[in-house]
Formats: structure tokens, sequence, C-alpha cells
């Protein structure tokens, strides 16, 4: 179990990482999800060792993680840890690169290693491609496969799929994850995507400002967001009143109704390709809503919530 007691920690006497607690057992996929700048990188190198805490203390099992002041070269060797710069060797190959780390006392045995990461990661066919004439995407994902080639105990990932195109980032979602809980493998993922987080974390923490200000299951949280921030880091979110209550309602949560107290008038209309999400207005405020067919501006309908 990975256990993260009451940890502080300061750059230059500004605290960003604020009174953080939470606990993860083996196996277990946890998601680090908040606006850009609330802390999410800095907490994954403290999890790492990277920087030694001001306060409280982390552990895995009953190895407790410590920084630069107690390890020559900073990091635990249970744990790998994927930066957003994926630092690899640009003049050695595809296939040297994921296969650094690995002993040569086998060589039939790594090789076999190495072709079996580069499938997850759908990078094959570039095995013999030196890293220098890859692009960003590439690059990211034979980063991953790095990182996975010695099987740690547990895997931090900092924004993982950010330099993917969409068409592949689903696949290798799928390989990637479905792979880790195959090896029971731990999995922080700090990222700004809700579909790493709906789809494929056990377990969700939200952060602002350097605290965790909702954890849990993602299903609850997303069908039960306390703000606005929660709700809007899950993609476009309404502010309706409801019998004297406000609530936070999704754009696919409203729909087209014969009669309704919540009645709209039509700004544009965005193609989905399954569907439009309308932008509407509502009380002089803008309000989003799904439909299956196109309403032209200035349309005049009646919603209501699913």
């Amino acid at each position: 179990m990975l256990r993260v007691n009451e940890i502080y920690f300061s750059y230059q006497d500004k605290l960003v990482i604020k009174n953080v607690s939470f606990s993860l057992t083996n196996g277990k996929n946890l998601a680090l999800i908040g606006e850009s700048g609330c802390g999410k990188s800095t907490l994954l190198k403290l999890i790492y060792g990277l920087y030694d805490l001001d306060e409280g203390q982390i552990f895995w099992n009953e190895t407790e993680v410590l920084g630069p002041k107690f390890h020559l070269i900073p990091g635990m060797s249970f744990m790998k840890y994927l930066a957003q710069d994926f630092d690899l060797m640009p003049f050695i190959t595809v296939a040297e690169n994921v296969g650094k780390y690995l002993s040569n006392f086998f060589p039939e045995d790594k090789q076999a290693r190495i072709s079996e990461l580069l499938e997850i990661v759908e990078m094959t066919e570039y095995a013999n491609v030196k890293a220098k004439f890859l692009s960003g995407g590439q690059m990211q994902r034979v980063a991953i496969a790095r990182v996975l080639a010695l099987e740690p105990e547990v895997l931090l990932l900092d924004e993982p799929f950010s330099h993917i195109d969409n068409f592949r980032k689903n696949s290798l979602r799928r390989k990637l994850f479905g792979y880790l809980k195959e090896q029971k493998i731990t999995c922080i993922v700090a990222t700004h995507d809700s579909t790493d987080v709906l789809a494929f974390a056990d377990e969700v923490a939200i952060i602002k400002d350097g605290e965790i200000m909702e954890s849990g299951i993602p299903k609850f949280i997303y069908d039960n967001p306390k703000n606005r921030y929660i709700a809007s880091l899950f993609g476009d979110v309404n502010e309706i009143e409801i019998d004297g209550e406000l609530k936070f309602v999704y754009p696919h949560q409203l729909k087209v109704s014969i009669n309704s107290d919540i009645k709209v008038e039509v700004v544009n209309s965005y193609f989905r390709g399954s569907h439009y999400l309308i932008e509407a207005k509502f009380d002089n405020r803008i309000l989003f809503f799904e439909n299956d067919e196109l309403l032209e501006n200035g349309e005049v309908v009646c919603l209501k919530i699913k």
C-alpha cells in the first residue's frame, strides 16, 4: 500500500502542497486532476522522492520514501516516474531506448521484452529508428514503454498522453491501463483529461491550490459534484437553480421538452458527430445542452433535466 500522510512542501517560501493525505492499495489506479498549476506534478515528484518534504511522510508498504537529503541519486528504485520532457537519448534507436535498463545477460529475453513493450505502445515499426527522428507523440509512447521495462511496483505518470493524437490515444490508454491491471502495478496519473479519470481510474483526487478538495470513486464524484470547479473538470457544466437549490448540470443531462420552466434561446450549434452541442441564452447567461438535431440560431425551446 502507498500511504501519503499529511505532507507539506514549499518552493522558496511558497507553500504549494498543503496537508495532503491519501492511501492507495496495490494494483489500483489513482487519477490526480485539477487546473494547471494546482500541484499535480509536484505531488508526483514528492511521491517519487525527487524533493524533500517540509512535513509529513510517504510510505510504500513499510519503506519510507525519502528525498535528495537521504539519497545521492533521488528517486525510489521500486518506482518509475514519467515526466513531461520524456528524457530519451536522441542518438540511439527506439528499441535501444526501451531496453536501456534491461540486463544484457539474456539477450533473447531482453529482445522479447522490448518487442512486448513496443507492441503495447504501438511503436513496433519504429524499433530501429533513432529517437531524434520521432514526433513528440511518438517520443511520449517510447517513454511510456521505457518506464514499464523493469515492471515497477509503482508507476507515476505526468500527463502521459498529452502529445499523442486523439485517434491513437484511446487505443493506447486501453492497452496501457489493461497491462497495468494485469501486472498489478499501482499507478498514479496526473492528468487534465477526464477520459483518463472516468474510464480507467479506480479513484480520483481533485486538487486545487495544492490541496485535495475531494476524493473518491470517479462515477460518484462526477454524478455529485460539490461545486462548479469539480464539475468543470469533467467538461462543460451549467448552474441551474431548482427548487431554490443551485444544481450543476452537464449538457447531456438536459433535453428538449414540450413545456418546462427552462426556456432558452439558441445562440449556436456545434456538431459533435453523434449529436450537436447547443449554446443558448437563459436568464441573461449562457447554458449548454445536447440535441440530436441542429437547432437554428434564435429558435426558442424548452428544456428539462433527464
